[in-house]
């Protein structure tokens, strides 16, 4: 069984074939070519679709996308996405129908990030787990016993917008002292440059003192592996705040196996590590047996095979 998998985003259509059992067969991508409106954007869609479709010899059962915007509650409606002019209120699911005869559905593309962690990453070693995408911005999944917890109307998990400062730095979004604020990845580095500027002789300094635009999590990372006490530092307290979130998503939820993906992930350990160790300072002790914070390292394959997942689970009869 094979679908395909699609994360529409405002710069680039990402695409992938999926077999259910051996994971992603061949990616495709494509510019989305946003400016042009909404038509031509499903037209690229539908051109892509395509091109997956004509790869594989067996049957393709639907299509599974990620998009930005709000997604209804039966997952075929997106309405007012960012980064995508023109768009307002359309039926996704009927247009891809019409274009390439496929089904389809969407979904918010942190929740197919987690989905895929539970299909095919570190996650399928959980029941239960809250998925924390750690990337421009902050998003979340939460996978309650293997299925996706969506809510009452389909916006649960946006979990990069809990306030753990309610006088804290702003973001992209009205929650001011998110954790997006601090782990986002524009926001981490706006939030490093202030203490890099106190350290003239730090690398950190020298290397983008004339244009700190160009700093990324990245070059922090690098840094703390050169044992920049510094970089060390600002990553231990992005990570500190990211404990100090994720108590509040086990103390609600009381679901104890935390997944964390995303480019700012990748620091690994300079940033899970406080974070782990943050949390079991604050947390209830009765909620500590079991918890644990988990690396997914699929990076952005997740939201791939979350899609193509949706699409298994949607029109595969599972």
């Amino acid at each position: 069984m094979q679908a395909i998998g699609i994360d529409l985003g405002g710069t680039n259509i990402k695409t992938a074939l999926v077999d259910y059992h051996e994971g992603i067969i061949k990616q495709f991508s494509i510019p989305t070519e946003a400016d042009k409106g909404v038509d031509h954007v499903f037209d690229q869609l539908a051109r892509v679709i395509n091109q997956a479709s004509s790869y594989t010899d067996k049957p393709v059962i639907g299509v599974g996308s990620g998009c930005p915007g709000t997604i209804s509650l039966d997952r075929k409606v997106v309405s007012y996405p960012p980064n995508l002019p023109g768009w307002q209120v359309e039926n996704f699911t009927d247009r891809i129908y019409k274009l390439t005869g496929l089904p389809a559905r969407a979904e918010n593309d942190a929740n197919l990030a987690a989905l895929g962690s539970s299909r095919f990453g570190i996650g399928q070693e959980f029941d239960s787990m809250i998925m924390l995408t750690l990337g421009t911005g902050v998003g979340g999944g939460i996978i309650f016993n293997r299925e996706l917890y969506r809510g009452t109307t389909g916006a649960a998990g946006e979990l990069g917008h809990v306030i753990i400062n309610y006088d804290g730095p702003e973001s992209n979004s009205k929650a001011k002292g998110g954790i997006e604020a601090y782990l986002g990845q524009r926001f981490l580095c706006r939030n490093a440059v202030e203490k890099i500027r106190k350290y003239p002789d730090n690398p950190l300094y020298t290397n983008f003192y004339d244009d700190f635009s160009k700093l990324e999590p990245i070059d922090i990372h690098k840094q703390a592996q050169e044992k920049n006490e510094l970089a060390i530092e600002i990553l231990s307290n992005a990570g500190r705040m990211l404990g100090y979130a994720i108590v509040n998503f086990v103390h609600i939820l009381d679901i104890r196996n935390i997944v964390v993906g995303g480019g700012v992930a990748k620091a690994g350990d300079f940033i899970l590590e406080p974070a782990r160790e943050a949390a079991k300072e604050r947390m209830l002790p009765g909620l500590l047996d079991g918890f644990s914070i988990n690396y997914e390292n699929l990076g952005n394959d997740a939201a791939l095979l979350g899609a193509a997942s949706l699409a298994f689970e949607s029109f595969g009869n599972l």
